[in-house]
This record gives C-alpha cells, structure tokens and sequence, in this order.
C-alpha cells in the first residue's frame, strides 16, 4: 500500500501530494495530484542500489505524446541512453560518480545527484519551447558499524592489538563554533572555519592520548585517488599554514583523548564537485608516555612549530624528515573519515538536517517532496527521494521513512 503524507502548497499555488512508495506493493503514484510537477515527478524513477544508482526517465515525461531529446536529459552531466522499443530514458552511475555529493546526516548516509533538462533549439531556429527542469534525486542509506560495503563506511573503525582483545574507537567529527556540541550541517563555503574534533575510546576506560598522524583529502573516499591534499603529514605536522599562508591550526590539548583542528576550507582547482572526504590516521597511546618526534601533533605559528602538548622541540623535524624508531610506545591506530561540502558563495545551497529537524519539518508548509521510491539492498535501508528544484535550489524538505 502506498503511505500518503500529506498534501502542502508552493508559493506559486501549485499543489502537490506527498506519498511513499514501497516495493513489492501495488505502486499506485500520486493518485488524485492534479500538479504538473506531480505529474513530471511521476515519470521519473530511481533505484538506490548497494554502490549505484539507475535513473528511468519517460521520454515524454514533460509533455503526454512530445518525445524529448535524449542528449537534452542529463544526470549531473552524464548522459541518458536509448532502450530500444521502450518509452523511457536511462541511466546508471555509481554513487560517487556524476557530481553526486554526499552528506552525513544523523544516522544516514545520503548521495544526492541532479536530473537535468535542458531543451535544445527547435529544427534551425534558436527558440526553444520547453522550460529547464532540474530534479534532485537522493538516496539515503543507514549508517551501521556492520556495514560490510566498502562504499559506506562506519566513522569510526574498531581496532584490536595483539596485546589487548578490547575495542578502541577512532572518530572524526564536525563541531561548532564554540566547541560545544556536533554541528548540525556540514556545508561550508571557501575560507570558513573547520573545526574537527579527533577522539580515542577505549572500552576499558584507560588514559590514551590521541594523536592525528597523518590527514588527507580527496573527492572521493580512498586516500590514493587524484586529485589529493595531504594537508597533515611527516607523523603530526599541519603544513596547510605552511604551504597557503591558511589560519588552520590546532588547539592546544585540554583533554589526552581529544584533539581539536581548525581548518580553512577549500576547494580543488577546476573541480565542480563540492564534496570533499577527509580520511585521518589517527594514533593513540597510554597518556603517561612522553611525547616525540613521531607520537605527536604539530602546527605552526608564525614561523614556529608549535606543539599541542607544549613540547614544541618535537616538532624540530617537521621541516625535514620525522623517522619512524624502533622500540617506541605501544599504539593503537585507526582511519577515520568525515565529509564536508565547500560550495561556491553563489552556488546552490544544499543543508544537513538531522532526523529530528525533518519529522519537524513533515508538518510545515514550507517545501514539498515529490516521490518516494525505497529499494532493497544487501545490508542496507535506502530510499530515493525525487525533489522538485528551482532557481538551483531544493524547494522541498527530506522526508524520513518510519
């Protein structure tokens, strides 16, 4: 049976019905939603897969009867292709692919990619009588330790020693301003602040003081792939100050099993995709050993290296090479990741929500979801979510499946 939220209304007047559709149910879309953007959300379908996504479009999917053109129709600019004598247009991406972006919001992973329409002139002239459509299309996935895809990961990563059967957690995390609590949206524009927690956990409760090794970003998540910043290096030396002139920096320590980094958000040269994963080595040992050259964490001020424990000779060779020695205190290690997107100021805007904030929000007049299609996947709860967008903005909340 198909779950009816309710119906809302856009600024223009347009009505639209909200409804969740479920597999292996009799799929009865938007019965009764006399809304022409109902009926454009109608004809498009979308299928959240384990690592990819596949998109139907009907090839009249504006105008009953008027064919589009499939090089007018594009999924983040990767193109629809003809099926042979069926009414509908497709593509398949995996999920990093096609300027999909990608958010953490509460206890879900969520890709978000963009249909284009863009209708070409007609015959020879340079008029055109189609109207630019975009649609943004979301798949949400639960977020579980026990994942076993190498797509979604779990933030933190279970370590065990061969000393020690018990479990230590290494997380990264997204932090407000003050430092007081999780940050709610992980969108930031060029030159904003970052401030990323780092933390150790052991289930034992015992001392450890954690240090950030090495940190490293990309576009997409595997720390080998290019375009890549290593922006901490040489085991604990923050070098973005060094190498941009940024502000990025560390605090210095208050607590052994945290630390706390400011970074300058940025952007890759040439690069549309706003995404960026940032994958940390993290490091932790018993809090009463001494730090050195290599368990430590360094940034720099001014032309300074300073260290967060205060033990600023550490950092001596940050500006050469800090060798690995033997014989050096017993350590746990763990590769967290965290992702943010950095948007152009003039850009479209897109926000985290948490879970809380959109079952809020199911009950306001402010924004409408078109269609709802949940998919099964190995180990996974996903849905698509189609959004009607204009003006290069979502218009419509995300709806959470009860």
């Amino acid at each position: 049976m198909t779950k009816e939220v309710h119906n809302e209304r856009v600024r223009d007047g347009t009505w639209i019905r909200v409804a969740y559709l479920c597999p292996g149910i009799n799929n009865n879309p938007l019965q009764g939603a006399n809304s022409y953007v109902a009926l454009v959300l109608q004809a498009v379908q979308a299928q959240c897969r384990e690592a990819s996504i596949q998109v139907a479009v009907e090839r009249d999917f504006l105008v009953p009867g008027q064919l589009i053109q499939p090089s007018d129709l594009s999924l983040g600019g990767c193109p629809f292709k003809r099926q042979d004598n069926l009414p509908y247009l497709l593509a398949e991406s995996s999920l990093q692919e096609c300027q999909s972006m990608l958010q953490v919001v509460g206890d879900y992973i969520v890709y978000s990619f963009t249909l284009y329409y863009k209708p070409s002139a007609i015959g020879g002239t340079s008029i055109v009588r189609a109207n630019t459509v975009e649609i943004g299309i979301q798949c949400h996935y639960l977020r579980t330790p026990n994942v076993s895809s190498n797509v979604l990961k779990p933030t933190w990563i279970p370590v065990t020693t061969t000393t020690s059967a018990e479990q230590i957690e290494f997380s990264l995390r997204l932090m407000t301003d003050d430092w007081h609590a999780e940050r709610p949206s992980n969108v930031y524009f060029p030159g904003d602040l970052i401030h990323i927690e780092a933390s150790v956990i052991l289930t034992n409760h015992a001392n450890l003081r954690v240090f950030v090794d090495s940190c490293v970003a990309t576009l997409v998540p595997d720390i080998t792939a290019v375009p890549r910043y290593a922006f901490i290096e040489n085991h604990g030396c923050l070098t973005d100050a060094r190498l941009t002139g940024s502000t990025s920096h560390f605090l210095n320590r208050t607590q052994d099993d945290k630390l706390l980094l400011q970074l300058e958000a940025f952007r890759f040269h040439k690069e549309a995709r706003s995404s960026i994963y940032i994958t940390c080595h993290l490091k932790a040992t018993a809090a009463s050993q001494n730090v050195d050259s290599v368990q430590k964490t360094c940034y720099t001020e001014g032309k300074r290296w300073r260290s967060v424990d205060g033990e600023d000779h550490v950092c001596g060779c940050c500006d050469s090479t800090c060798d690995w020695r033997m014989g050096g205190p017993a350590t746990w290690e763990g590769d967290p990741l965290v992702t943010v997107f950095v948007q152009h100021r003039d850009g479209p805007l897109m926000e985290t929500e948490t879970k809380t904030d959109v079952q809020k929000k199911q009950h306001s007049n402010h924004s409408v979801v078109g269609i709802v299609c949940v998919v099964a996947a190995v180990g996974l709860a996903c849905a698509a979510v189609l959004l009607y967008r204009r003006r290069r903005r979502f218009i419509s909340t995300r709806y959470w499946l009860g």
